[in-house]
Parts: C-alpha cells; sequence; structure tokens
C-alpha cells in the first residue's frame, strides 16, 4: 500500500473533511477523493461517509485508524534509521517520560557510551500512552515508564522502589501544589489526604513544579532522589508528618528483542546501580 494513502486517511480524520485535508496536504480536492477511492478498493470496504458538515468515518474506518497509525510510524522511523551511521550494525530506539530523564535516562546513556556498543541511539521524550503504542507498533524498542501495561509478547521488569514525599520550601510553606503523578498516585493522594484532593496550583511535570517551588515556596510531593540534594542543603524540609507513596519505575521492551539487546538492557540497570538477573 503507498503510504501516502494511510497518511492521506489519517490527515482527513484529523482535519475532518476532505477540504480542509486537501489544504493541509497541499493537493487538490480532487487528489484527496481520488487517494481514498483507492485506498477503499484496496482494504475492500468504505472508509468514510460524506455529508454536509464534512466526513465521518464509518465502523470500519473508524478500526482502520490504528492500523494506518501503525504504517505511517513505521515508514517514519524506517526513514529516520537509514542509512545506518557509520561504524554501527543497527539502532536501537529507546523513550522515556519527561520526568525519568533526568538523572535516569541520562545515565543509561552514559552507561551505553561507555560499553563500546556498535548501536546507533535515538532517543524520545513523550507521554505514557504515546511511548506504550510507539512500542507496541515498533518504532521504540525499549521505553522506561512509572506505569507499564501487559500484553502478550511484552517484557516488564521492575527498574526502581522510588518513592515521594511531602517537602516545602524552607521559606514558606504555602500554597500546597499538586502534582499530577498519574492516575494511581491521584486515587492513594485523595485516598490518604482528602483535604489536600483539591489544590489551588497544579502541575502536570514535577521538574517544573519544583523550579517553582524553591522560587516562590510552597509544598507538594516530590521523588526522593530528586529532592534529597535539596534537603540537605537546607532548602526544602521533608515533612514527615505526611505519608509516603511508593512510585516504581519499569522498563518494557518486546520479548523477541531480549537477546538482540542484551547488553543494552542490563547497561539500564548498571545505570540504576541494581544487580540484573538475566533469566
Amino acid at each position: 500500500m503507498n503510504i501516502n494513502l494511510a497518511s492521506t486517511f489519517l490527515e482527513i480524520v484529523r482535519a475532518g473533511s476532505f477540504i480542509a485535508a486537501a489544504e493541509k496536504l497541499y493537493v487538490t480536492q480532487t487528489t484527496v477523493t481520488a487517494r481514498i477511492h483507492t485506498l477503499e478498493k484496496q482494504v475492500g470496504c468504505k472508509l468514510f461517509v460524506r455529508n454536509r458538515s464534512g466526513a465521518s468515518l464509518t465502523p470500519d474506518g473508524q478500526k482502520f485508524i490504528e492500523h494506518a497509525t501503525k504504517m505511517v510510524q513505521l515508514w517514519e522511523a524506517a526513514k529516520r534509521d537509514l542509512p545506518l551511521p557509520d561504524g554501527t550494525e543497527q539502532v536501537l530506539n529507546i523513550g522515556a517520560e519527561i520526568s525519568l530523564w533526568s538523572p535516569l535516562m541520562l545515565q543509561w546513556l552514559s552507561e551505553l557510551n561507555q560499553s563500546g556498543s556498535q548501536l546507533a541511539i535515538r532517543t524520545e521524550i513523550g507521554e505514557r500512552h504515546t511511548l506504550i503504542k510507539k512500542l507496541e507498533h515498533g518504532v521504540l524498542d525499549a521505553i522506561v515508564i512509572h506505569q507499564p501495561e501487559y500484553w502478550p509478547g511484552v517484557q516488564v521488569e521492575q527498574l526502581l522502589e522510588e518513592k515521594l514525599i511531602m517537602v516545602s520550601a524552607r521559606q514558606s510553606a504555602e500554597p500546597y501544589i499538586y502534582i499530577d503523578w498519574g492516575e494511581h498516585f491521584q486515587k492513594q493522594h485523595d485516598a490518604a489526604l482528602p483535604d489536600l484532593a483539591r489544590a489551588k496550583m497544579t502541575f502536570n511535570l514535577g521538574p517544573l513544579a519544583l523550579q517553582y517551588l524553591l522560587g516562590n515556596g510552597g509544598s507538594g510531593y516530590f521523588r526522593t532522589r530528586v529532592v534529597e540534594q535539596h534537603i540537605k542543603s537546607g532548602l526544602l524540609d521533608h515533612n514527615t508528618d505526611y505519608p509516603e507513596f511508593t512510585f516504581p519505575v519499569y522498563v518494557m521492551y518486546r520479548k523477541q528483542d531480549k537477546k538482540r539487546y542484551e547488553k543494552e538492557i542490563k547497561s539500564l540497570f548498571d545505570a540504576c546501580q541494581i544487580e540484573y538477573v538475566w533469566s
């Protein structure tokens, strides 16, 4: 199948009409219509119903979104990875949530660089659901996240058992800042601290919340390894009267790649200073 057909299909889904998609793709509406006609002939079903308001997906069209997305992502990954850089034998595509890049992922990249591996390394920062989808589609080879998902063929291993602890700025403990550490944390947090469930200030990025707190005062829950240096320096106080929450870190990769990337996965555990037992 021509990748342009799948890309055009997805653009119509995003834009909501053939006309808007044509404008985005810098082609004529006739070209867009012809591509979708060809695509529908190839897959053997109708994908869109056109009406005055634009174009709506048929049930088959709705199902085709995931397949089209996978095809386009794999094609983009192939264009990105090929040709291989000189002196390398293959590409390792790794991803992680934003909050895990410093220092964990930086330590892993350092380990990979020192190992003398013949791999070219591609890195990506992303949101958990997007990273998991890209792993599932084969765009990423390994991801490091806080809340994994399980399906046949995926390997999930715990790297760290981090904690989220309540800290406050030395100059002022107000206001309380809620940091969105995911659904699991929210449920535990709201059950243990119902009075703090409706905070006036909320961040969805831990590093940004910490920067604000250090500069303006306040309190909130942060990862132990991140705030311990600020506690030692006297900038933050650890509020031990508040509960602590576990916040484990996991690596996910496809089981079929277990032998292929054995050395690289082991180096990730080395970066975490954990002995890895290969089973």
